[in-house]
């Protein structure tokens, strides 16, 4: 799939170093350009990323190329050979490394917070890729990028933002952005973490059938329709091995439990560094004793999660020395599953065919089954994570326990216990901590994230507790709103626990911008008018 994906994308000429001086070159023939960048540069690419000469990583692995990979490699083999060799210089002679992260957007806090917002969905629009652009991958359509560090169309990250042009009524760049995703899962048969060449092991968590939901709302009857190739294919994705599998067993992202039950977890299919954090994934791979491949695909699958990274995914429940990603089966993943088997029922209906509708509708009926089976906590009151390996549910309690809520899996009396343990245990100052353990990683206590208080607010909201809902939504929507006034910016995340104060913790520093904070947050203003 991959070299059809390759031949498929447009070659254009781009530019290459020659004695010092920028000159044109013909990159068509460059039969390497769609490779992720560590296979593509190889050593050269390994050296620059451990020498540290960035403090991000995701930096070279954004540069762009000024000359064909051939040019780059020969060069390099030649000049290593020097006494003189200045390993940074000639990094910055062939490749263009981006500058800095920030746009020259200007915040005027005298504007209200839906007016800033309504102005920055065009400062982090991205026009259609028409020229090589290094690790980038091209897409046909605009689209929107979450802002700072994150240069592409990232997969979960774009449904919030859809929920904030929805009420901007930008049902045009709402289409613009489920055709990209259409595009990327006709050309690669899945939809990857982002637009990069380097995040093509793996994906995101399934949002894509909600964002066709909310498309089908501007749009009207027919959109399930148009879109059902593309909704049977990503479900390909998800569920390839079904036929294979024993009891207990795992291939790729499918698990078969001990039942028979088919259920889902978080993969990816290199398990090597990734190529956006190689040096930190690396140096952690070093200091773990007896760690393998498997250590990576675990560090990857915990990024194929959206929840990069998380007490979650950690068998200590504290470090991320003890990740084991791939032995779990999470609760939110297979809720989004299971959406996307409805999905499937209703575009099968509406297309006309009466058998696979009830297919995927009993389909989706055995993964509400298996869900309560295997995720439901009756003890805790709450909904967990599974250990398919140790056939037992996780320590971890998360607001991904919230999912089967918006999802209405659950029912009124698990609603209302699931209810109890967020008022008690998550509800914060601020809004709701995603974990309830604080062990510096980005997805875990003090932190809040805006899709987390939509899957809650709207999951407490189908259940009828209103007020737990209204008072999430109120803390949040006011911790954003004065955070905006004091210091002119959204960002990626907040630490709910203590106002006024932006997130921590994680591989890299908070983010401006910023797209799913900006959606969440008009989504909620708009209902207040």
């Amino acid at each position: 799939m991959r070299n059809k994906f390759y031949l498929l994308l447009f070659l254009v000429p781009f530019y290459a170093c020659q004695n010092g001086s920028v000159e044109k070159a013909d990159l068509t023939k460059d039969n390497k350009q769609f490779l992720s960048p560590d296979v593509r540069y190889g050593e050269l690419y390994k050296e620059v990323q451990m020498a540290h000469f960035y403090p991000d990583s995701k930096t070279f692995a954004d540069a762009i190329p000024k000359a064909t990979t051939q040019e780059i490699l020969s060069a390099y083999d030649a000049a290593k050979q020097t006494a003189d060799f200045d390993l940074k210089a000639f990094t910055e002679k062939y490749f263009e490394i981006p500058t800095g992260i920030a746009s020259d957007f200007e915040s005027d806090t005298s504007r209200s917070v839906e007016e800033h917002i309504n102005v920055l969905w065009d400062v982090l629009t991205r026009q259609p890729d028409s020229k090589n652009t290094g690790t980038l991958i091209p897409l046909p359509n605009p689209y929107i990028v979450p802002g700072g560090r994150f240069r592409e169309v990232y997969y979960w990250d774009s449904y919030f933002t859809m929920l904030g042009l929805q009420v901007s009524d930008r049902y045009d760049m709402i289409e613009h952005m489920v055709d990209n995703f259409s595009h990327l899962i006709d050309q690669l048969g899945f939809i990857p973490n982002g637009n990069r060449t380097y995040y093509q092991g793996r994906s995101q968590p399934p949002f894509y059938a909600l964002m066709v939901r909310v498309l089908a709302e501007g749009k009207g009857d027919g959109t399930l329709t148009k879109y059902l190739p593309y909704l049977q294919k990503e479900y390909d994705f998800w569920m390839d091995g079904a036929k294979d599998l024993e009891n207990n067993s795992a291939y790729r992202r499918l698990v078969k439990m001990p039942n028979g039950s088919l259920l889902n977890r978080y993969y990816d299919d290199t398990p090597e560094a990734r190529p956006e954090s190689y040096r930190e994934d690396v140096e952690l791979f070093e200091s773990i004793p007896n760690a393998n491949e498997k250590t990576y695909r675990d560090i990857r699958a915990g990024a194929e999660s959206g929840w990069d990274y998380s007490s979650r995914w950690f068998a200590d429940g504290q470090n991320m020395a003890t990740i084991e990603t791939t032995d779990i089966v999470p609760v939110d993943l297979n809720s989004l599953i299971y959406h996307l088997e409805q999905m499937l029922a209703d575009a099968y209906a509406e297309s006309g065919n009466d058998e696979q509708a009830k297919s995927y509708q009993q389909k989706a009926e055995e993964r509400a089954n298996a869900i309560q089976k295997y995720h439901w906590d009756a003890k805790t009151g709450f909904y967990r994570d599974h250990n398919w390996v140790d056939q037992k549910q996780t320590d971890a309690l998360s607001l991904a326990g919230l999912y089967p809520l918006f999802f209405e899996i659950a029912n009124k009396e698990q609603a209302q216990a699931t209810a109890k343990v967020v008022q008690d245990n998550f509800l914060q100052p601020g809004g709701v901590t995603s974990t309830l353990k604080d062990t510096g990683q980005q997805w875990d206590a003090p932190n809040g994230w805006a899709p987390l208080q939509w899957m809650t607010i709207q999951g407490l909201r189908n259940y009828g507790i209103n007020d737990l809902a209204n008072t999430i939504k109120t803390r949040w929507v006011d911790f954003n709103v004065k955070v905006y006034q004091n210091t002119g910016k959204l960002v990626e995340k907040y630490n709910v626990y203590e106002i006024g104060l932006e997130g921590g913790g994680g591989e890299y520093p908070v983010q401006d911008g910023f797209g799913w904070t900006n959606g969440v947050l008009l989504k909620l203003l708009s209902e207040d008018r």
